[in-house]
């Protein structure tokens, strides 16, 4: 085989997945632009520039790509948070805060993340996959920040997991639809006397 033909060959192969993650960056375009009730096959395919046969071809229906949007967001975000990590420096407090603090940040303080991530949420009550989706993430998000805390000292993990989950959840939201109430900083330093209160 020439290089070229094989250039060509591993293009084919490349394109199918291409195609697919295009309709699912569509899928959570239009859903944080139109929430649920507009995001259709016509929407999502017209988004992407492609045939509603194409998404046909990829996916079961457009309750099958919304799910895998949402895992795809869900990657994305976990991502960032392992960036975070990776910057943390070593101290165990350190790496807890920066890990839960990550949410205050681009790319997860995003407006238009939470436009798509309200549209996930609403689905999770109605959509057995989506439910599934959204226990495993959460599941795998309380998990690792178990894990800090029990390296940062805390004893009760199970329960500060939960309830630093609850916390960020809130800030973030609350962050993303009026920042003029509190900043960046503030969520960080509410976050980080909450960790006291858990690390004490």
């Amino acid at each position: 085989m020439t290089e070229g033909a094989s250039r060509r060959a591993a293009f084919t192969r490349e394109a199918p997945d291409v195609r697919r993650q295009a309709l699912v960056a569509a899928a959570e375009t239009v859903l944080a632009r139109e929430g649920v009730g507009g995001t259709s096959v016509r929407a999502i395919c017209a988004e992407a520039g492609v045939s509603p046969g194409l998404l046909r071809h990829y996916f079961a229906g457009v309750d099958d790509l919304i799910a895998a949007a949402y895992e795809a967001v869900g990657q994305r975000i976990d991502a960032a948070l392992d960036a975070a990590l990776e910057t943390a420096g070593p101290l165990k407090r350190d790496r807890l805060l920066a890990y839960l603090a990550a949410s205050f940040a681009p790319p997860v303080l995003d407006e238009r993340l939470l436009a798509a991530w309200i549209g996930f949420w609403s689905l999770v009550k109605t959509k057995p996959r989506m439910a599934e989706i959204h226990a495993a993430s959460y599941a795998d998000f309380r998990a690792r920040l178990e894990t800090l805390l029990a390296e940062a000292g805390a004893t009760d993990t199970r329960a500060a997991a939960i309830a630093l989950t609850a916390t960020v959840d809130g800030l973030w939201l609350e962050l993303c639809l009026d920042p003029r109430t509190f900043g960046p900083e503030a969520a960080r330093a509410i976050l980080e006397r909450t960790i006291r209160s858990w690390l004490a």
